[in-house]
């Protein structure tokens, strides 16, 4: 099984992958303004160039934004402590910044990683059952939309179910969203929650991909405090946080939803 160093070198190279820089840039004490471009080893689901994409481990803010935006970017980040370009009041002057360039704050999320030492099979009430490609062609079904990508079917490549007497009550699956990093999504029909089960799914999806030699990641909004919860029960740690933006015709027809 990989070691908690390993998957940690794992993580800064992919996010190197994707914000077009070095792994160590996420390590350095001042922030890092590249120029966003297509990488083969991107994250599948990343549609790269992105015009802005904040990402921190911590230590610093890495930015990469196109060209013209780029300045902006490095006025933004260079004005305020790391923490704080992350939230408002502060995000609100990057935000009119982006708007005389048809853009806007989209996405915001908090990525967490498994400690090894952590992630342990949990209990169950109920029987579980790994699950692979084969097994989840019927299930894409709005109930597991969390847990399965139906635009990216291909991607999804094993699940584990929770079943109560042979009806599928809680899966969590996971996407190959690039070549060593597996990504876990977990839903748990509404009468069934409160009971372990996302947890004791989470972990033993995780378990399997270490199995694999690969690291799982979960991704969830940090207002998201059970999507959290179920991380952390789960034996995973805060890695990295992620601030995306969009055209604003994307970002309206969203919110339009």
């Amino acid at each position: 099984m990989l070691t908690n160093q390993e998957i940690w070198t794992i993580a800064l190279k992919q996010s190197a992958y994707d914000s077009n820089c070095l792994p160590e840039d996420f390590l350095a004490e001042k922030n890092v303004v590249t120029i966003s471009q297509k990488h083969p080893l991107a994250r599948k689901y990343l549609k790269l160039p992105l015009s802005c994409d904040l990402v921190s481990y911590g230590s610093n803010i890495v930015a990469q934004a196109s060209e013209e935006i780029a300045p902006l970017v490095q006025k933004y980040i260079d004005r305020y402590p790391v923490e704080h370009c992350f939230e408002t009041p502060n995000l609100h002057v990057l935000d009119d910044m982006l708007r005389s360039y048809g853009q806007k704050i989209c996405f915001m999320a908090e990525y967490f990683l498994p400690d090894v030492d952590a992630v342990k099979e949990l209990p169950c009430d109920y029987e579980l059952r790994v699950l692979h490609q084969e097994d989840l062609t019927s299930l894409y079904l709005p109930q597991w939309s969390n847990a399965l990508c139906e635009e990216r079917k291909h991607l999804d490549v094993l699940g584990v179910g929770a079943y109560d007497n042979g009806r599928l009550i809680g899966l969590a699956g996971c996407s190959a969203d690039c070549e060593m990093m597996y990504q876990i999504g977990v839903d748990v029909l509404p009468e069934y929650r409160r009971k372990g089960i996302a947890s004791a799914l989470t972990s033993r999806l995780a378990l399997e991909i270490l199995a694999l030699d690969k690291v799982p990641f979960y991704c969830a909004a940090w207002c998201n405090i059970k999507s959290v919860r179920n991380a952390i029960r789960s034996g995973f740690r805060p890695a990295w946080v992620a601030m995306t933006a969009k055209d604003v015709g994307f970002v309206d027809s969203m919110n339009r939803e």
